[in-house]
């Protein structure tokens, strides 16, 4: 136990400087480009530094493979090198067992990358989102699903907007049973409408079988009140824009993600594309894992034996590689060309087999 309890410690080590370290490379980038971004659009560079730490934890979630890779050839690199590898097996130490720590402590990371810090990530992304739009146009348009049905808010210089649709068709450009209520510029609310159904046009929402009431004070807005077949409301909206809105699972803890996905179904929307994200994320700590086996079946070797910086590509690649099979695997899965349990539990199975099977092969030929 003290063996692992050491291994364990310099894994956790190596991966918390590297953490740091490609944190604040990551930052310092985004940095500039968010200065590119925001800064003819009379942002404040303390605004713009804001949104460089709103938006690195999400990229660095992304290069965690990445990082535990990089972590498992600093180990078993320095560990070769000062000889406590050889050490280890002339103790009767086989590698699959020295490896037992580095794959719980990948484990252990991969179990709070998906309780703690996806939550932290979906808070601050979506954050960045709307700090973002909103310095982009001066409003945010944002949307929400509940269970009372879809709501969707609009903002241009005549006003604001609020939508609210019972249900709305897979690729939220058709809203059924909808109602606008909008609102003049610090004012209150100015008129209601109310149509069976919205469609999104180029530049406004086309309404049909419309209701609309004028709103303020001393109108009485049931005798005035209006009816069209047709009427366009202007929007700057757009399917993107919307999409954007509720669109990404990674803005959305993984404690509320079954209940908006089970919000989605009910609304109309497509849910598949959150199905497979939700599955991805609770197959991510067999990943991390299977990106320790990997790195280690290239790095495992005592550094007499040359090709060291052969080895460090070989695993950085063969990650980078498995990486790649498991994102056009989720890809597939939301285009529904694969089921989706397939698309997010079988790249990090197949990556563990194949690192078990070299690890197998290296050590006992």
């Amino acid at each position: 136990m003290i063996l692992h309890f050491y291994f364990a410690r310099r894994f956790a080590m190596s991966f918390l400087l590297l953490t740091l370290v490609l944190f604040s490379l990551v930052a310092l980038v985004d940095l500039v480009d968010q200065t590119r971004t925001f800064g003819d659009l009379d942002v404040s560079f303390g605004a713009i530094v804001g949104l460089t730490l709103l938006n690195a934890p999400q990229t660095v979630n992304e290069i965690l493979p990445l990082i535990i890779i990089l972590a498992t050839i600093a180990l078993f690199v320095s560990l070769a090198r000062s000889s406590e590898l050889v050490a280890t097996r002339a103790a009767g130490r086989s590698a699959l067992k020295a490896l037992v720590a580095p794959v719980v402590v990948a484990m252990t990371i991969g179990i709070l990358a998906v309780t703690m810090l996806n939550p932290i990530v979906a808070g601050t992304s979506k954050k960045y989102s709307e700090l973002a739009e909103s310095y982009r146009t001066g409003g945010a348009s944002t949307l929400s699903i509940s269970g009372e049905g879809l709501w969707l808010r609009q903002g241009g210089d005549d006003g604001q907007s609020v939508i609210r649709a019972w249900r709305s068709n897979a690729d939220a450009s058709v809203l059924y049973d909808v109602t606008f209520l909008s609102y003049a510029p610090g004012q209150g609310p100015i008129q209601r409408v109310s149509a069976n159904s919205a469609s999104l046009q180029a530049g406004g929402w086309l309404l049909r079988k419309a209701k609309l009431w004028p709103l303020g004070p001393g109108v009485n807005a049931e005798a005035n009140a209006e009816y069209h077949d047709e009427y366009v409301i202007p929007t700057t909206l757009t399917l993107e824009r919307i999409r954007e809105s509720f669109g990404r699972p990674s803005s959305i803890s993984i404690w509320k993600l079954p209940t908006f996905i089970e919000q989605l179904d009910q609304a109309g929307f497509s849910s598949r594309l959150h199905r497979v994200w939700f599955q991805s994320e609770l197959a991510r700590p067999l990943f991390l894992m299977s990106m320790v086996l990997v790195a280690s079946a290239f790095t495992m070797r005592h550094t007499r034996f040359g090709g060291t910086g052969v080895a460090v590509l070989a695993a950085v690649l063969l990650g980078f590689g498995l990486y790649f099979i498991r994102s056009f695997a989720q890809i597939l899965g939301e285009n529904g060309q694969i089921p989706i349990y397939l698309a997010a539990w079988m790249p990090p199975v197949a990556a563990i087999l194949l690192a078990l099977g070299l690890l197998l092969h290296a050590e006992d030929g």
